[in-house]
């Protein structure tokens, strides 16, 4: 399918609400240290453009990074934010080396920078993981990653990603993040 509709809290917060109003505090934070951000839909109706679509995003501006924020549907037992890498990119390994870097960086920003800390459910329990199965990834050119911000079905991720001040820790962390990345590029 070209889309899916998410996840959301036992309460029926929704993922895509999460994820908008994470996207424009961080972009505000961004947008004000000199980032220019540009978002894949222009509100929060609807589930945006095809996932190839939003894949090829960044190619065309030519991106320095690529950051997809979401929240993950796992196991209510299971807590943390964890960050998803290509296994194979159009750009190849100076792409997936890049890639990597993103990762890593922003893993230690949120870790460093918000109530949560990597996830252990996933991969190697270091808050990373690789995959082949996601268009968003396999068919961006450029540094790209996907944020799982949290476990929505896990009651205490769930408290922080529902509320408006842990929603604006969490943009701090990961503005941080890109920054720092940007920064030693």
């Amino acid at each position: 399918p070209c889309n899916m509709v998410g996840t959301s809290t036992a309460a029926g917060y929704p993922e895509h609400a999460f994820a908008w109003d994470l996207s424009m505090r961080t972009r505000r934070l961004l947008a004000a240290r000199g980032v220019r951000v540009v978002l894949t839909r222009p509100d929060d109706r609807g589930v945006g453009p095809c996932v190839d679509v939003r894949g090829r995003f960044g190619n065309a501006l030519r991106a320095d990074a690529v950051v997809s924020v979401h929240a993950d549907g796992a196991a209510p037992s299971a807590s943390g934010f964890h960050l998803i890498e290509a296994m194979r990119t159009p750009g190849g390994t100076t792409v997936r080396t890049a890639s990597h870097r993103l990762a890593l960086t922003l893993r230690d920003a949120l870790a460093s920078g918000s109530r949560l800390r990597p996830a252990r459910y996933v991969a190697g329990g270091d808050g990373l993981d690789v995959r082949d199965d996601l268009a968003g990834l396999n068919l961006s050119a450029r540094p790209s990653v996907v944020v799982e911000y949290g476990n929505m079905r896990n009651r205490g991720d769930a408290a922080l990603q529902s509320s408006p001040a842990g929603r604006q820790r969490m943009a701090e962390a990961l503005a941080s993040g890109v920054l720092a990345y940007l920064r030693r590029r």
